[in-house]
């Protein structure tokens, strides 16, 4: 285990303030969006991050993705490269997990093993979910975000009874944007998100309600529908549209509301509350650009019925833009932090960075973002999920061939 004691490079910067559409459920298509504004420093009540110490806990894991803590601490990881480990609590040792009875998994591109989380009688019944990039049996070139259930034998160290539940259809020929989280609401059910695919002809279907791509469905864990989701054009599973590629994905700690954040194109990354039945405006409204250009994407950034951010990044050091080229952090994973150390970090909202090459928090004030920072840019590591751990504690996934576990505390 290697200490590392990090001063973080962090720059306090404003949230962006959003109007997003109102509170609770139901199946309203939106409300009339008040543009976010960009003040140039930090809102009453915000408060810095001092020094971060940063442990590495486990080195050289392949393309990790998503971080999972079992009750006794310790953690199941994935990789891009379909091999799920189960590490010890301290991370100083792992073991691989065989995916028994998993068919159809494709590891090229963005794709491979992804997100995983416990079910929340995990203690009883042993279920996992995981997602991952299944292709399609009568054709190899085309293939979709899957959901799958099993049961965690850690005796044998292998999954047992493995069943698909849910599937994005169509699929597709892409090798891109799988989008992919789960997080489980209060209810039991599963909310998974969906990317757009990527294909410039394939990121319309993000607003066409006949398609998976661009959507966060919530299901329950045989699959089906959950109870209470808006029905839009007949379709039950999907609780919201018009999202590119949500990468992150966590519920609000005291509303139990699911916040989400996605990938812009060139700037335009977003962090969103994400109600039933709203449409998150891809690719029709964005803060980002056309690659290579400074050409707006869509029809500008606010349109009536569509929902507005709750944040957004235009830079990828967090800065104001002011003409020109925009660049963007590419958001991952993130997480509420509940814990009592620091304090001042109690309920906000980290944020990973792949492009950005960060950990970025946001500091809350209900809805609003009262200020933001970036941290650890210095160590100039991609972060590819972020979690809290059963001691109160932050964890990060750093991105690529030879990825680290890290714990972060101090502040």
């Amino acid at each position: 285990m290697r200490h590392i004691s990090a001063i973080f490079l962090g720059i306090g910067l404003s949230g962006l303030l959003a109007a997003c559409g109102g509170g609770g459920g139901g199946s309203d298509s939106g409300s009339t969006p008040t543009t976010p504004t960009d003040p140039s420093s930090p809102g009453a009540g915000f408060v810095a991050t001092g020094p971060l110490t940063v442990t590495e806990l486990a080195t050289s894991i392949p393309n990790p993705w998503s971080l999972a803590f079992l009750p006794d601490g310790r953690m199941l990881v994935t990789g891009r490269n379909g091999v799920l480990r189960l590490y010890a609590a301290n991370g100083q040792s792992f073991s691989n997990i065989a995916l028994t009875g998993l068919t159809g998994l494709t590891t090229g591109g963005q794709g491979g093993l992804l997100d995983v989380v416990l079910d929340p009688a995990f203690s009883t019944n042993r279920r996992i979910y995981f997602t991952f990039s299944e292709t399609d049996s009568g054709n190899a070139n085309l293939n979709s975000t899957a959901v799958a259930r099993a049961e965690l034998d850690t005796g044998a160290m292998a999954l047992f009874n493995l069943q698909v539940i849910y599937r994005q259809t169509p699929k597709v020929a892409s090798s891109g944007h799988f989008g992919s989280r789960l997080v489980f609401d209060r209810d039991g059910h599963l909310f998974v998100t969906l990317g757009d695919r990527q294909n410039a002809d394939q990121q319309a279907y993000a607003q066409d309600l006949s398609r998976g791509n661009g959507k966060v469905m919530r299901i329950t864990t045989d699959g089906n529908p959950a109870p209470g989701n808006p029905v839009l054009s007949g379709q039950a599973a999907i609780w919201s549209y018009g999202h590119r590629n949500p990468q992150g994905a966590a519920l609000h700690p005291d509303t139990g509301q699911l916040w989400t954040n996605e990938h812009g194109p060139q700037g335009g990354d977003e962090v969103n509350l994400t109600l039933p039945g709203r449409n998150y405006g891809w690719p029709v409204i964005s803060y980002g650009q056309e690659y290579g250009t400074t050409q707006q994407v869509g029809s500008g950034t606010a349109m009536a019925g569509m929902e507005q951010p709750v944040s957004y990044w235009e830079k990828i050091d967090g800065t104001a833009w002011t003409g020109g080229t925009k660049s963007s952090i590419a958001p991952s994973g993130m997480a509420f932090f509940t814990g009592s150390e620091p304090s001042h970090w109690n309920r906000s909202l980290f944020v990973g960075a792949l492009a950005g090459a960060s950990l970025w928090r946001l500091q809350l004030d209900g809805t609003r973002v009262v200020g933001r920072e970036r941290l650890l840019a210095n160590r100039n590591e991609r972060i590819r999920d972020v979690r809290q751990g059963p001691d109160g504690r932050l964890y990060l996934l750093t991105d690529g061939a030879s990825g680290k576990l890290l714990r972060v505390t101090g502040g």
